[in-house]
C-alpha cells in the first residue's frame, strides 16, 4: 500500500446496509455483525431474500432491454458491493463499447471496486465514491466527465438507493433526483426501484427499526410517492409494478411472488 492510498475501516463488528444485501443476494461478503441484522430483517418479513432478489432481477432486465435498444452510457448510483453479473457485464456483453460509471458513498464499496472496473477493451468502466445526497459532487466529478458524455442519453440507475434518503420534511428525495435528471440530455433514461409499505406496513415499519438500529436511516415510500420521481419523463411500458412483473423474462415469472413478498416498485422513463 502507498502512502497515499486511504485506509478503509469496513467496521465489521456494525451491521452493514450494504453487506446486508449482499447476503440477502447470496454474496459472500457480508459478516456476522450483518448475517445477524439480515437474520432480524427475515424475522419480521421472511420474503426478503426474494424481495432483493427479483429487485436485482429488475436491473438485470432493464440493463439488457436499454441495451439491446442501443444505450452505450450507464451511471449508476448506490452501486452496492459488486454481485456479478454486474451492470456492466450485461451491458457491455450487448454493446462492447458501452461506458459505465459505478458511484457509492460507501468506503466499503471502495474496497471492492476492482471488481467494478474490468471493461471490455472497447468500452469503459470507471468508479466514483461520493455521496447522492449531494447530486453535484456526482455531476461535477472528472469522473464522471471522462467516462461520461453529457451531451448523449445517458441510463441513470437508482436502484433500491433512494429509500435511504429521508426527506426531513423538506422533499429532499425527489429534489436530488430532479437534479439528476436535469442534467441529463433528451433520451435519457432513469430505472429505478424502491421500497414500499403499501402491502405490510407493519413489516415494514420493523424493518425501519431493525435498520435505524444498526445505524442506517430509511424511508420507504407509497406508489403515488415513487411515481412522482419520473414527474416530467415519460414512463415506459408496463408503467410502474413491482420489479417481477417489470417485462419478465418468462409469464410465469410475474406470478410467483406476491405484492406483499416483493415489496417494493419498479419503473423506467425517458426524457422527452
Amino acid at each position: 500500500m502507498s502512502d497515499h492510498e486511504p485506509v478503509v475501516d469496513l467496521r465489521l463488528d456494525r451491521a452493514h446496509s450494504s453487506r446486508i444485501y449482499d447476503y440477502f443476494l447470496g454474496g459472500k461478503t457480508n459478516f456476522l455483525a450483518d448475517r445477524m441484522a439480515a437474520g432480524s430483517v427475515l424475522g419480521v418479513l421472511p420474503s426478503a431474500l426474494v424481495a432483493a432478489r427479483i429487485n436485482r432481477e429488475f436491473m438485470h432486465r432493464a440493463t439488457r432491454f436499454l441495451a439491446e435498444s442501443g444505450m452505450r452510457q450507464y451511471l449508476d448510483i448506490g452501486t452496492g458491493i459488486p454481485t456479478p453479473p454486474n451492470l456492466h457485464d450485461i451491458a457491455q456483453g450487448i454493446v462492447p463499447d458501452a461506458r459505465v460509471l459505478y458511484t457509492d458513498n460507501d468506503p466499503i464499496v471502495l474496497a471492492h471496486a476492482a471488481a467494478l472496473l474490468r471493461s471490455t477493451p472497447e468500452g469503459r468502466t470507471a468508479y466514483l465514491q461520493a455521496d447522492v445526497n449531494d447530486p453535484a459532487s456526482i455531476l461535477e466529478a472528472p469522473q464522471l466527465l471522462d467516462a461520461l458524455d453529457l451531451s448523449r442519453p445517458v441510463a441513470l440507475s437508482l436502484n433500491a438507493l433512494m429509500h435511504f434518503v429521508t426527506d426531513d420534511g423538506r422533499d429532499r428525495a425527489r429534489a436530488i433526483v430532479e437534479a439528476l435528471k436535469d442534467a441529463l440530455p433528451s433520451g435519457s433514461v432513469l430505472a429505478m426501484t424502491h421500497a414500499t409499505p403499501d402491502f405490510d406496513p407493519e413489516a415494514m415499519r420493523k424493518i425501519i427499526k431493525i435498520y435505524r438500529d444498526a445505524g442506517t436511516s430509511l424511508q420507504f415510500r407509497s406508489r403515488a410517492e415513487f411515481l412522482r420521481f419520473f414527474d416530467g419523463w415519460e414512463l415506459l411500458a408496463p408503467g410502474v409494478t413491482l420489479p417481477h412483473q417489470w417485462r419478465p423474462d418468462h409469464p410465469e415469472d410475474a406470478t410467483h411472488v406476491t405484492d406483499a413478498e416483493a415489496g417494493c416498485y419498479a419503473g423506467m422513463a425517458r426524457k422527452p
